[in-house]
């Protein structure tokens, strides 16, 4: 018959050590998170931390008592497993637009905070969560800066949309024009679709083949759509692909 092993205080200080640490790193990640409303925030950032400091330290306790394995490596391996599927819950894909990649990479720093933890690595524990915290503020300002600078061809190529807003018994008509004057500025039409726009509208939307434009060249293409019959909008605009 199993026997409960003998209480080993110092061992179980040494486990709330560790928990609470997590706890406290868990949460000032956490609390960042919460301040500007992401998915992730104050009480995931904390159990994500806990439950990876208590998966590594159960490890470490299980090796000492009775030896083999599971060893606290392996532990660690699948606690990030693990976590990569709960990143995965956090990242949303609408259209072109991705949306929580920084939150999942947020909660898989918060388990290698919690792994440190509990490892006993209790001063790298608390410089990864400095590291994760500082990413998360301190780059703020540098990403915001970036991202409203134009985009320079030199660099990235462009993915060009243009976009025709016309009444719906115009659209085969409109759709037509909007190819050919494309095409005879040099500029091949990728994809098109069409769809309904209100009650009596359509809207038309074009993607070019990845190019450089002339945008006053575009803008009067734009304006001689404008000018047809039926046409209530036409616009364009350039966002950077990968």
């Amino acid at each position: 018959m199993n026997q409960w092993p003998d209480l080993d205080l110092l061992s179980t200080l040494s486990t709330l050590a560790s928990l609470l640490l997590a706890f406290t790193l868990g949460a000032l990640i956490g609390f960042e998170r919460q301040v500007r409303q992401r998915t992730a925030g104050l009480r995931t950032n904390t159990l994500v931390a806990v439950g990876a400091a208590v998966f590594v330290d159960l490890a470490m306790r299980f090796q000492a008592l009775y030896g083999g394995s599971p060893s606290p490596m392996q532990v660690i391996a699948y606690v990030v497993s693990g976590i990569g599927f709960l990143g995965a819950g956090a990242i949303m894909k609408e259209g072109a637009n991705v949306s929580g990649l920084n939150t999942a990479a947020t909660l898989w720093g918060s388990a290698a905070v919690g792994c440190c933890a509990g490892a006993k690595l209790l001063p790298e524990a608390v410089l990864a969560a400095l590291f994760v915290l500082a990413a998360n503020t301190l780059l703020r300002p540098v990403v915001n800066r970036i991202n409203r600078q134009p985009v320079q061809e030199e660099f990235s190529e462009a993915s060009y949309t243009v976009y025709v807003i016309c009444r719906r018994e115009r659209q085969s008509e409109v759709r037509e024009q909007l190819v050919e004057w494309l095409e005879a500025a040099s500029y091949p039409v990728r994809d098109i679709d069409q769809h309904p726009f209100g009650q009596s509208e359509a809207e038309i939307e074009a993607t070019l083949y990845a190019t450089a434009v002339d945008a006053d060249e575009l803008d009067q293409i734009m304006a001689r759509l404008e000018a047809e019959t039926g046409v209530l909008q036409a616009f364009w605009n350039a966002s950077a692909e990968d």
